[in-house]
C-alpha cells in the first residue's frame, strides 16, 4: 500500500502543513458538541515519523472531543525544552532511548513517557544501491570518491550527534569526511540529485523512513555498533498529562503500530496522493487499518 513519492512532495507537503496548521486547530468535536479540552501537539514536519503520528493524533483525539493545535518546531533540542516547559503537551514520535537519550538526560524530570507504538527503530548510513561498497569499514581511505563529505540532516538532530560524535571517529572517518549539515529536505534533494546522475553519495538515514523504499538504497552495515542500537519510538508528553487529561494518555498508551501500518500511514501522509490532504490520507489510512487495531476510531 506505500506509495512511492518525491522530494518535491516532502517539500510541498511541508509547505502546506505550515500554512495550514501554524497557530491553527482541528476540533473534530465529540457527538454531542462538547469539547473536552484542547491537546498541543510539537512536532518536526522534517521528520516524517512524528508528522504522520500527529495527523493520526489530530484525527483520532479530534474524534474523542478534543480540540487539536499542532505547533511545528524545527529543532529536536526546542521541541525537548517546549515539552519540558509545558509550551505544549505532547510530541508524537520520540527517540528517547537512543538517540534522543541526551534531550532526555536533560530534561526527563519534566517529561511523562505515555508509552511506545512502535519497536525496531535504527539510524544508519547509507548509499544508493548501486555504489560498490557494503559496510561503513569501507568508507575508510575512499573518501575523494564521495568529495570527502557524508550528507547530513539538521545539525540538532540526534542521528547528526550520533554520526559526528560515534560513528565517524570509531571508523577513523572524521579526518577524511565531513558531515555536511543542513535539513532533511536538503539531504533528500542532494540524494535525489546524485541517483539521477547515478554519482557516488553516502547520506545519514533511519528506519522506519518512507525514503528506504522511495529511493533504490541500501543501509551500510555497521559491524562495530556505532550508529546505537534498535529503539523504539515513544510518545512523550509534559509532566502531569496523565493525571490532567486521563483519557487521552489512556488512549494514546495503547497504540501500536507494526511495520506494515506504520508504513502504510508514512506513505500516504507524505505521498504524492494526499500530499495537500492528509487528513483524507489519516481516512484512507483507517479504511484500511482501522479494524486491524480494534483502539482506534475510524469514524
Amino acid at each position: 500500500m506505500q506509495k512511492k513519492r518525491t522530494i518535491a512532495g516532502v517539500i510541498a507537503l511541508g509547505a502546506a502543513a505550515s500554512l495550514a496548521l501554524a497557530g491553527c486547530s482541528s476540533d473534530g468535536g465529540s457527538a454531542d458538541g462538547d469539547d473536552k479540552g484542547t491537546v498541543k501537539l510539537g512536532y518536526l514536519p522534517a521528520w516524517t515519523d512524528g508528522l504522520s503520528t500527529a495527523y493520526l493524533l489530530e484525527d483520532q483525539l479530534g474524534k474523542m472531543g478534543y480540540t487539536v493545535e499542532m505547533d511545528e518546531l524545527t529543532e529536536a533540542g526546542v521541541l525537548y525544552a517546549g515539552l519540558a516547559g509545558g509550551d505544549f503537551d505532547i510530541y508524537p514520535s520520540a527517540w528517547p532511548e537512543v538517540t534522543h537519550a541526551s534531550y532526555m538526560e536533560q530534561y526527563s524530570s519534566d517529561i511523562e513517557d505515555l508509552g511506545a507504538y512502535y519497536d525496531g527503530a535504527v539510524l544508519t548510513m547509507a548509499v544508493p544501491d548501486y555504489v560498490d561498497i557494503d559496510s561503513i569499514e569501507d568508507l575508510a581511505g575512499d573518501a575523494k570518491r564521495f568529495d570527502g563529505q557524508i550528507i547530513g540532516i539538521e545539525p540538532g538532530a540526534g542521528l547528526t550527534k550520533q554520526t559526528q560524535e560515534v560513528a565517524m571517529p570509531e571508523y577513523g572517518l572524521d579526518s577524511d569526511y565531513e558531515l555536511v549539515t543542513s535539513s532533511t529536505a536538503t539531504m533528500l534533494a542532494t540524494l535525489q540529485d546524485k541517483i539521477k546522475s547515478q554519482e557516488d553519495v553516502v547520506v545519514t538515514l533511519w528506519r522506519p523512513f518512507w525514503a528506504n523504499d522511495a529511493f533504490p538504497m541500501k543501509d551500510l552495515a555497521d559491524p562495530k555498533g556505532a550508529m546505537g542500537d534498535p529503539e523504539s519510538l515513544h510518545f512523550l508528553a509534559k509532566q502531569g498529562f496523565s493525571e490532567e487529561m486521563p483519557e487521552v494518555a489512556d488512549y494514546i498508551a495503547k497504540i501500536k503500530l507494526d511495520d506494515e501500518a506504520y508504513g502504510a500511514l508514512e506513505g500516504l501522509v507524505t505521498g504524492d496522493e494526499y500530499k495537500n490532504d492528509p487528513e483524507g490520507a489519516v481516512d484512507a489510512w483507517l479504511e484500511e487499518y482501522g479494524d486491524a487495531y480494534p483502539g482506534l476510531i475510524a469514524s
